[in-house]
């Protein structure tokens, strides 16, 4: 057990200073961000101004700013294409909210929740219409129309990842797994520097930042995964993943450790929507080393970023390392979680 403290401490964050970003540019940001949505004679202002009551980390406008500060972009262009990138992401929340059943968004009620799934589904679609008009705004003022196609590609991306997850009556395998975490996380990670880049004319690294990024949305999502079943992401039930049959790295490795007859008895109960016996495959689960063995490949993948970071030139560096600290962050959280929960 001792080993797997030190997991993620091992792969140290490489020795270049990070970006120091300001409360000023925060908050002009979350201003700029909140002036963009419905007025308040709107239909939709209400459930608008909930959602946003809370904007989140802003990690990738943040991206965003970050990188035109060091390629010279002028902010009157940034601006509207980190705000088109953040919104698009908050509309991707708002419809996973109602996919996911998931009744809390940043610790207060989710928009569907509140105001009904019909409200939220529209708030979701005039957002990624507001995103739209930003990036073409961004690509109108920097010259660069390629953003628009930027953005919608990485939507569409993310889709794909979104719908995989849905609906799903069987089992996967890791592989998919971790390409179908990657396809959810990553795209709208990668959006905000590679439209900053395509302003400045520097794409000669947008094939290793995808890379970078899909390994780091892959590794936070695993992360996720094991925190579901340690009861510590903040959802309402431990394991609340396996309820919903929502695909999920533990679950894949606890199948993948199985016995055939166990495995035929554990996708028998998966593919029906009955959860008489959903305490006793959590548990199972929970006592099995799918918890161990996720969060050692998990550890192996944010190894690749680390790698891959070492390889990116020193000021795109600069401007990833706020959300790789972040990212690792929750990496030790989940070991931590799941050691103390070992010990218990």
């Amino acid at each position: 057990m001792s080993k797997l403290c030190s997991l993620v401490n091992s792969a140290q964050v490489p020795n270049k200073t990070a970006t120091v970003y300001s409360s000023t540019d925060v908050s002009s940001l979350v201003c700029y961000v909140k002036n963009c949505l419905p007025e308040s004679n709107h239909p939709l202002s209400e459930a608008a101004a909930h959602h946003f009551f809370k904007p989140g980390k802003l990690l990738r406008a943040k991206m965003a700013i970050r990188a035109s500060n060091y390629l010279n972009i002028e902010q009157v262009a940034a601006l509207p294409w980190a705000a088109a990138v953040e919104i698009l992401h908050n509309a991707s929340l708002i419809h996973d909210d109602i996919c996911d059943g998931d009744a809390l968004r940043r610790g207060r009620p989710s928009v569907w929740h509140k105001y009904g799934p019909d409200t939220a589904l529209m708030l979701g679609d005039w957002l990624i219409a507001l995103a739209f008009e930003l990036a073409a705004e961004a690509a109108q003022i920097s010259a660069t129309p390629v953003l628009v196609k930027i953005l919608a590609d990485q939507m569409k991306l993310t889709t794909v990842g979104e719908v995989g997850g849905l609906g799903i009556k069987q089992m996967i395998n890791w592989h998919d797994y971790v390409d179908l975490s990657a396809n959810k996380t990553a795209p709208l990670l990668a959006a905000p520097l590679q439209g900053i880049m395509a302003m400045a004319q520097q794409n000669d690294s947008s094939a290793p930042i995808v890379a970078y990024f899909r390994r780091l949305g892959s590794a936070y999502q695993i992360a996720n995964d094991i925190l579901n079943f340690e009861g510590t992401d903040g959802a309402e039930t431990q394991g609340s993943d396996l309820a919903r049959r929502s695909p999920n790295g533990v679950t894949v490795i606890y199948r993948q450790m199985l016995s055939t007859p166990e495995q035929m008895r554990f996708d028998s109960w998966y593919r029906t929507s009955c959860n008489s016996l959903l305490e006793d495959w959590r548990d199972k689960i929970i006592a099995s080393e799918a918890l161990n063995t996720t969060t050692r490949k998990m550890h192996e993948i944010f190894c690749d970023c680390e790698q891959l970071s070492e390889e990116l030139p020193a000021e795109l560096y600069e401007i990833i390392s706020p959300l790789h600290t972040m990212v690792k962050q929750v990496c030790e959280k989940s070991i931590s979680s799941f050691m103390l929960n070992r010990d218990d």
